[in-house]
């Protein structure tokens, strides 16, 4: 495992907007935006979290080698250029292992990439001539063994995968990761239990905040038919008042609703539909807000953020923030997460 404090050299920059603290071993820091409170992001040290459809590593949906290459390398030349990985492993986001290249310079000036190509379209001329009759030739990128990496580790893979690019040999036998970077990879057990449990609604889950013994939830505007984007037939159904879920207590509705930039997390901000009243038994029991003699501000309900995914066919649901948080601050962050701040 590498160490966030095992570094050399910090640098700064500004990327989008923001300011970062960046550090030689590839971890970041996002600094707090002038005059704003801190967002979850902010003010932490990280490596970045995995993007597991790209195998980048991300902070709030803003790929860190990016970042990286900008505090040590300035500004890319041209908006074209792309930040190279030199040893192809998307996590290793140290400088060294970085450099601004166009996507034509991405493959002649790499000879791992170039080697890749050969391997599966002949010669690197041939596939030049026309990219496109190779689109489906392409597998998935194995991303299981590109992991964040101490300095000894990556000059370990640079100079075994450049040892391969050279050879006329097909990586084959064992674990990519134990050969490139002579490391131990733990695998995942293929049958861990998911971190969710089904709700009382058809295709809808929630994340585990405790345990198995979770209460379900219902979620009314979960779609059961849909077509194209999953994610995108939910939002349409989130009009503003809809239910969005129901336990014991009573109903959230929605307040509005908003994807993260990469379209893969919608995020809905909810407030409660009923308040506690003190009843005849001296007992606190929700009342909704109908029900009311007094009329109630939206202001003064319990307001909160959600976030729902679809994965494994189901449409995941969580909470987006832990704890309590002010409905004006989970306004801004709403807006943050739409925005991928």
């Amino acid at each position: 495992m590498v160490d966030l404090e095992d570094f050399k050299d910090e640098s700064e920059c500004i990327y989008k907007a923001e300011r970062y603290s960046v550090r030689d071993n590839g971890a970041v820091l996002r600094h707090p935006l002038q005059g704003k409170r801190s967002r979850p992001n902010d003010n932490s040290w990280t490596f970045g979290k995995l993007n597991i459809k790209t195998g980048y590593l991300e902070i709030a949906s803003v790929v860190v080698h990016r970042i990286v290459a900008t505090a040590f390398h300035g500004q890319p030349p041209t908006k074209e250029h792309v930040a190279d990985h030199i040893d192809t492993n998307r996590q290793n986001n140290r400088p060294a292992n970085l450099r601004w290249v166009t996507r034509l310079e991405n493959i002649l000036l790499n000879p791992i990439t170039a080697r890749k190509i050969e391997l599966i379209c002949g010669s690197v001329e041939e596939f030049l001539a026309d990219p496109s009759k190779f689109r489906d030739n392409f597998p998935d990128p194995n991303f299981e063994w590109m992991c964040s990496v101490s300095a000894e580790e990556a000059q370990i893979s640079l100079k075994r995968m450049l040892s391969w690019a050279e050879s006329d040999q097909q990586l084959q036998g064992g674990l990519l990761g134990e050969w490139i970077l002579n490391r131990k990879i733990v695998e995942t057990p293929s049958a861990a239990l998911p971190n969710y449990i089904m709700s009382k609604t058809l295709n809808a889950a929630q994340r585990i905040v405790f345990n198995f013994e979770d209460k379900p939830n219902e979620y009314p505007s979960t779609p059961q038919v849909f077509e194209g984007d999953p994610l995108a037939v939910y939002n349409e159904r989130l009009t503003k008042g809809a239910v969005f879920f129901r336990n014991h207590n009573g109903e959230y509705v929605v307040v509005k609703s908003g994807f993260s930039t990469d379209k893969q997390t919608l995020y809905v901000l909810t407030r409660a539909d009923y308040v506690y009243q003190e009843q005849k038994d001296g007992e606190r029991h929700p009342v909704p807000v109908a029900e009311l003699t007094e009329k109630v501000s939206d202001k003064e309900l319990p307001h909160s953020l959600a976030e729902v995914t679809f994965e494994d066919g189901l449409f995941i649901h969580a909470k987006a923030e832990s704890g309590f948080h002010p409905t004006e601050e989970l306004e801004e962050l709403f807006d943050d997460y739409i925005q991928g701040l």
